[in-house]
């Protein structure tokens, strides 16, 4: 039996450079981080199903990226704020409008947060939600070695399928972001999502037997700490996409499992 479908409605921005705390379904008590503009999504990926929208278009009107000091500034204020209210961050987590990496001063920038982490909640973690796109520059690869939680997309490693459902920005490689993603030795997570749907034409459907056996075997070389399933549970750009089933993502998270990989499964 096939799960929820969402039809299309009205996409979430974010509007502050710091922005929560919110209480997150992977990350409990998360301070969010967006080094993207406010006004549009700003990514390498254009997912049919990200909760952002589309990614800008190149004849819209451009914004100004926050500046590192200004990030700085807002993220201590509300770290200050929060250290004056004894309310301790779980997770300060860059998320945002799109892909955070992408930023130019995405080096210093991280230096700067492991700093002020360092100075008012110590035990508070660090987490980076990366579509790996940019570990090709090696900035960005080794700066994500300084976070506690490197999370790196891959909803599938069939490349017809990620032209499809992750509609990269011409030039990007699937296997090149693959065997970026293994060097990090199992310290990276691997986050996933799983859906269904129609697109342009399209049936497109990272749950299928071809797709996950080949999903497992590029899991079992690149030995991650441990991958999160989940499927789609906001609004979308496109309408008619399906939310899969909890009972199937556990069938799925069980053949995780069985080959010797953690699963962590939201719904």
């Amino acid at each position: 039996m096939h799960g929820i479908y969402f039809s299309f409605m009205a996409t979430f921005l974010f509007d502050d450079i710091i922005f929560g705390p919110v209480k997150s379904r992977r990350f409990g008590v998360s301070l969010g981080i967006n080094l993207l503009p406010s006004g549009y999504k700003f990514c390498t990926f254009n997912c049919i199903y990200c909760e952002c929208g589309w990614t800008f278009k190149k004849n819209s009107k451009k914004q100004p990226l926050p500046e590192r000091k200004d990030i700085s500034a807002k993220l201590e204020e509300r770290l200050k704020a929060m250290k004056a209210e004894e309310n301790s961050p779980d997770n300060i987590t860059f998320a945002g409008n799109g892909e955070p990496t992408i930023h130019p001063e995405f080096t210093g920038i991280i230096e700067d947060v492991v700093s002020l982490r360092d100075q008012y909640f110590p035990a508070t973690e660090i987490t980076v939600l990366s579509n790996a796109t940019m570990l090709r520059k090696k900035s960005v690869f080794e700066a994500l070695k300084k976070v506690n939680n490197n999370v790196l997309k891959l909803d599938t490693v069939v490349e017809d399928t990620f032209i499809k459902l992750n509609q990269p920005y011409a030039g990007l490689s699937l296997s090149t972001i693959i065997n970026n993603i293994k060097k990090y030795n199992g310290s990276q997570i691997i986050q996933t999502l799983f859906i269904r749907g129609k697109f342009n034409g399209n049936f497109i459907d990272n749950t299928t037997e071809f797709e996950l056996a080949a999903w497992l075997d590029v899991l079992k070389e690149i030995a991650p700490r441990y991958v999160m399933i989940y499927p789609i549970a906001r609004d979308t750009p496109v309408a008619g996409l399906e939310k899969i089933s909890k009972k199937e993502l556990e069938v799925i998270s069980d053949r995780v499992n069985a080959v010797g990989i953690k699963t962590k499964t939201y719904f």
